[in-house]
């Protein structure tokens, strides 16, 4: 019991360094989420990447397949022209306008001759010194270069003629264009896929995080008493793994927790009866203490308190037991919280105590067990007469802040004594958590189960308790209990 009262600050200050320690490291994204991102990444660049590759082979098929065609349509202009250059250039264009060919540029006679907007200033200074002029009978080689013309993008082709050259340029807006549209069908398409990516991505991450939230299901399970909660086994054989473990390590503490469950019950019990023995002699001696030296009778004094402390802590003990084994059964009936409350009082160890009870707090009216909830006031009270100082003051109110209609009450105790740090207030309702805290108030009577039973009681009544300042302004504590209740006319 000692190593238990000296651990539970030691781990109340670790918890605090790792939520300080988890306050300061950056918020990592989910496991869902990561998997979905990773996903949504790949489905995205998949699509990039195909949507690129495709048009760019687009792109060089189209590019390629225009420039054999326009190599083609300008060699067999350039037929037609050299046939009618011995009737000068301009009978030469004339001919080729006629049958619908223009942007041509004609080389002869040491001169350039055009029609339309192409003219000689269009053709770039290197496709000019590709092209030279040959007699020769072999076919003449085309030479070409894109360049623009007229504001849009064309393919300029030069021959060689037996007495002059040719250039023409033919148009390959309507391939940028083609371009254009399947660039578009392409980012379209990358668009939808990406969209089907994160689609699966959302089935895939929570098919990978269901396991997962069936396990932290059954921790949250276990956490709330339920120890015999186990993990259905899996086909899978890394879930198997995991199913396993878990159900091995559930198993493990589920017959720790009840190992020690029974063994505090049989002590308990144990003690039950030389305590009873022992009450028996004391309550004898009594009896007869004025025959008792004053030694004696101080000596039986302390005897007596400390085997009336020693049956609160069994007794204490024993309900503990009840819990962790599940074996308490609530005997409900409808309460009226004000006339229970000072029922308790009466019976408790300081009867004196001051009850205030709001206007609405007499009306409302509660289902509970009348003996645990007494004990509850009682334990609250005993708490205050320990470690608070001054006499204690209990007050009954309908909830704060909670609208209409009220559903819950409000039972309050406040001390007078050095009030609950902040960071010691979800400590002190824990078992034997007295250290810290008990040092600083007035007493270190009690084994630090009273506010315990206090939290077990009321969360099997569906409600809750903490401590917090006074109200006032004093210094002291406020332990307040919220439970459900309504309000009824009376």
């Amino acid at each position: 019991m000692t190593e238990l009262l000296t651990e539970a600050p030691q781990a109340s200050r670790l918890q605090r360094w790792i939520d300080f320690a988890s306050a300061a490291r950056p918020a990592r994204l989910g496991l869902r989420t990561r998997v979905l991102l990773m996903f949504s990444a790949g489905a995205l660049l998949l699509a990039a990447f195909l949507a690129a590759a495709a048009y760019s082979f687009t792109r060089s098929s189209l590019l390629t397949q225009r420039d054999r065609t326009a190599i083609d349509e300008v060699t067999n202009h350039a037929n037609i022209a050299e046939n009618a250059l011995p009737g000068g250039a301009a009978s030469a264009l004339l001919l080729l306008e006629s049958q619908g060919v223009t942007n041509v540029v004609i080389w002869s006679d040491q001169q350039f001759e055009s029609r339309g907007t192409f003219d000689e200033s269009d053709i770039p200074v290197a496709l000019r010194d590709r092209v030279s002029v040959g007699e020769g009978t072999s076919p003449p080689t085309a030479s070409r270069m894109v360049a623009v013309v007229d504001g849009g993008p064309a393919i300029i082709v030069g021959l060689p003629l037996p007495s002059g050259a040719y250039f023409e340029a033919v148009d390959i807006g309507e391939v940028d264009e083609t371009l254009a549209s399947v660039g578009l069908s392409l980012f379209f398409g990358a668009l939808i896929t990406s969209m089907f990516g994160v689609v699966i991505g959302w089935f895939a991450a929570n098919r990978a995080v269901r396991p997962l939230a069936d396990a932290a299901q059954a921790a949250q399970l276990i956490a709330g008493g339920r120890l015999d909660t186990r993990l259905e086994p899996s086909d899978d054989p890394d879930l198997r793994t995991l199913a396993q473990s878990f159900n091995d390590m559930a198993a493990a503490l589920q017959a720790r927790v009840e190992r020690d469950a029974r063994f505090a019950s049989d002590v308990s019990h144990e003690l039950r009866s030389p305590l009873m023995t022992l009450a028996a002699s004391v309550e004898v001696m009594q009896a007869r203490r004025g025959d008792l030296p004053e030694r004696a009778q101080t000596a039986l004094d302390l005897l007596a308190s400390d085997v009336v402390r020693f049956q609160g802590l069994v007794e204490d003990l024993l309900e503990i037991s009840r819990f962790d084994a599940g074996a308490i059964r609530l005997h409900r009936e409808d309460l009226l919280v004000a006339e229970l409350v000072r029922a308790a009082v009466a019976v408790s160890s300081v009867p004196q105590t001051s009850v205030h009870v709001s206007d609405r707090g007499e009306s409302m009216v509660m289902q509970g067990d009348r003996r645990r909830l007494a004990r509850v006031v009682a334990n609250l009270i005993d708490n205050s007469r320990l470690h608070g100082g001054g006499e204690a003051e209990v007050y009954v109110s309908e909830a704060e802040n909670e609208g209409e209609p009220i559903g819950h009450v409000w039972i309050a105790v406040e001390d007078h004594g050095p009030g609950v740090p902040l960071e010691e207030r979800d400590l002190v309702f824990e078992r034997f958590a007295r250290g810290a805290v008990a040092g600083r108030r007035s007493s270190s009577d009690g084994a630090g189960l009273g506010l315990a039973l206090v939290d077990e009681h009321i969360r099997i009544h569906g409600g809750r308790v903490w401590v917090e300042d006074r109200r006032d302004g004093d210094t002291g504590a406020r332990f307040v209990l919220e439970l459900p209740a309504e309000e009824v006319g009376i």
